[in-house]
């Protein structure tokens, strides 16, 4: 296979067929757990600190979730390491956060 095969030219093709079509979905995952990730933050600066914190380790478990169920052509940009690191980083994580915003007391 040459350096300058047509195989790079096809998928660009293919991005600009899906792009006249409409929007992409590609990156689903990561888009719903960062809209989550903001409204959690939203809630702890707005209403309330508990409800915020437990609305953000619900998201970073929708995560873990969802980078262990989906293979990683679909997970799309919630893929950063091999798929054993980041379902143990996002376990720690959803783990850590839960028992914290469980743990910590509501501010005065």
């Amino acid at each position: 296979m040459s350096p300058h095969s047509e195989e790079p030219l096809a998928s660009v093709h293919s991005l600009r067929d899906h792009r006249k079509r409409g929007v992409s979905f590609a990156q689903w995952p990561i888009t719903l757990v960062l809209i989550g990730v903001a409204l959690s933050l939203a809630v702890v600066e707005f209403w309330s600190f508990r409800r915020g914190s437990i609305m953000l380790s619900a998201f970073v478990t929708l995560a873990f979730f969802l980078r262990l169920l989906l293979p990683d052509a679909d997970a799309g940009w919630l893929v950063a390491r091999s798929k054993r690191v980041d379902v143990i980083v996002l376990a720690a994580l959803a783990v850590g956060l839960t028992v914290m915003s469980f743990w910590v007391p509501n501010p005065s």
